[in-house]
């Protein structure tokens, strides 16, 4: 019996027709080099962290990403590649408002949860009433306000319906909430918050809301450790007591407590330019250092210090931020994690004095 001397065919060559040519060899695996990153399997460690917002009967992650840049500084990739740094990293709140470079801001957040699909796994804050196509709070204009931005969103619905009040001086508040209840009761909207109501018209809608109409449970309010006193005071008491989630918008000043400006000279002459210079004086100077310091003793940038001093205070929920790029999403959520101390809390309030 003779013994075979040749190779020993492969399972592949052996059951090949005769004169078929040679199946190729399959490609070799790429080799991961010893020092690559480990890759994340699973869901982003910030999808653990939820709080409550107010009644609503929503859970958020405790930093909401703002869209005021969107369409305006920001352009259409860059807002999707900031929204996915945001959503990848845990987070599930987004603001936007009707106004925002005219309705341009809502079109790229809806393109963006068309695109991810993640909808139902947002909650979406929309503030209405500065439109120009559709000012104010009235009855006629704010259903068309809505409709308008339920379109440009691409969804059928608004989780947080912020009622924009700044610059709405003649409507009736209760016509308003009138309106609202048929919003709601339409599916249109799922819960009210408010911007630019004071004290004394918060109460009178928590009477309106005794009597059957639906109930504030969200309230927007500029504030940060250098903008005290828009909150502080009458209205930060009745926000308390009637246990209203407050959201605070201009959580960095106009990006001043991010410590990237520090001087005048730094700044241009545009409205955004002046905004800064108005907080770079004394105040501002010695309230950024002790940030700085309390920063690097954390080992955390200052723009997370200042959103750490914002969770720290009662009532606060979830700040609202505007960024331009996704390096800025990395640096606000370290604020969530960060924990300020009294001794902390002390030198900051020192410094803003």
């Amino acid at each position: 019996m003779r013994t075979a001397t040749g190779p020993v065919p492969t399972d592949s060559a052996a059951g090949a027709a005769p004169g078929a040519p040679a199946a190729s060899a399959a490609p070799a695996a790429p080799q991961t080099h010893p020092s690559a990153p480990i890759p994340v399997q699973g869901a982003p460690i910030g999808a653990a962290v939820r709080v409550p917002l107010g009644e609503t009967g929503a859970r958020v992650f405790p930093l909401v990403l703002g869209g005021a840049e969107f369409g305006w500084h920001v352009d259409l990739a860059a807002a999707h590649s900031i929204l996915d740094a945001y959503f990848d990293r845990g987070g599930n709140a987004l603001n936007t408002s009707d106004g925002y470079a005219a309705g341009r801001s809502e079109h790229i957040i809806g393109a963006w949860m068309s695109r991810r699909a993640v909808r139902d796994d947002i909650v979406l804050g929309v503030r209405v009433g500065t439109n120009i196509d559709h000012p104010g709070l009235g009855p006629v204009n704010l259903i068309r306000a809505v409709e308008a931005s339920l379109t440009r969103l691409g969804t059928d619905r608004i989780d947080v319906l912020y009622l924009d009040a700044t610059g709405d001086t003649h409507g009736s508040l209760e016509d308003t909430l009138a309106t609202a209840e048929w919003l709601i009761e339409s599916g249109k909207v799922r819960a009210l918050g408010s911007l630019g109501l004071s004290a004394s018209q918060l109460v009178e809608a928590r009477i309106l809301a005794s009597a059957g109409y639906p109930r504030l449970t969200v309230l927007d309010v500029p504030y940060n450790v250098l903008r005290q006193g828009d909150f502080d005071g009458d209205l930060r008491l009745v926000a308390g007591a009637q246990g209203i989630a407050v959201t605070p918008s201009q959580a960095l000043e106009h990006g001043y407590l991010a410590g990237a400006h520090r001087s005048r000279s730094q700044v241009a002459g545009s409205v955004r330019g002046s905004q800064l210079a108005a907080a770079m004086n004394r105040r501002g100077t010695r309230t950024l250092r002790a940030m700085d310091r309390i920063g690097a003793e954390l080992s955390i940038p200052t723009s997370a210090v200042a959103i750490a001093w914002l969770l720290a205070q009662r009532t606060v929920v979830a700040p609202i931020v505007n960024v331009y790029a996704v390096a800025h999403v990395d640096e606000l959520m370290q604020g969530v994690g960060a924990k300020l101390s009294r001794v902390h809390l002390a030198e900051i309030a020192r410094a803003a004095q």
